[in-house]
């Protein structure tokens, strides 16, 4: 990397709560926290609305923080079928907004994360968390845990990035 900071957005998909997050990385220093929430949509909300929030708070975010390249959850599918096509649609809103913006964006499986924050692919979250709040300096583990995830996203691409190997998808 040059001699600027790499600003990289993480985004933890979801139809109930969307996590995301924003670091920094100087050129010299350690990584840092800018900033990290929930985008959050009420299960009773149609779906389509839902995922139209999702999008416009996502727009509105990355508008306002510009980030160099955003980093995004791969999806991982377990038994509920259908709560996991819903995180499909989420994350297809998700990366649209990152289309939209020409950002470009990279993504990583659930095992690449907590295998590249605590050196084993099948951690435990509340390690994945603590190495989350290490990283970054923050006295306390970000909350909720989505926006957690989100920052473990980012920090991850960082990680990649810095190796050389970032897991580019456009």
């Amino acid at each position: 990397m040059t001699g600027r900071a790499l600003k990289i957005f993480g985004i933890d998909p979801g139809t109930a709560t969307t996590g995301y997050g924003m670091i920094v990385i100087p050129a010299h220093g350690p990584a840092q926290a800018v900033t990290y929430g929930v985008i959050r949509t009420e299960s009773k909300t149609p779906m389509a609305e839902r995922l139209h929030t999702i999008h416009a708070d996502l727009t509105e975010l990355l508008t306002a923080m510009q980030p160099d390249c955003v980093a995004i959850e791969q999806l991982f599918f377990f038994q509920n079928i259908t709560s996991g096509m819903q995180v499909a649609q989420a994350r297809g809103v998700a990366l649209l907004a990152v289309a939209q913006h020409g950002m470009p964006a990279a993504e990583y499986t659930p095992m690449q994360i907590k295998q590249s924050l605590t050196g084993f692919g099948k951690a435990p979250k509340a390690e994945v968390q603590r190495q989350v709040a290490e990283q970054l300096g923050l006295s306390e583990i970000p909350r909720p845990d989505d926006a957690a995830d989100a920052l473990a996203i980012a920090l991850t691409h960082a990680l990649f990035f810095a190796a050389g190997n970032p897991r580019m998808i456009r």
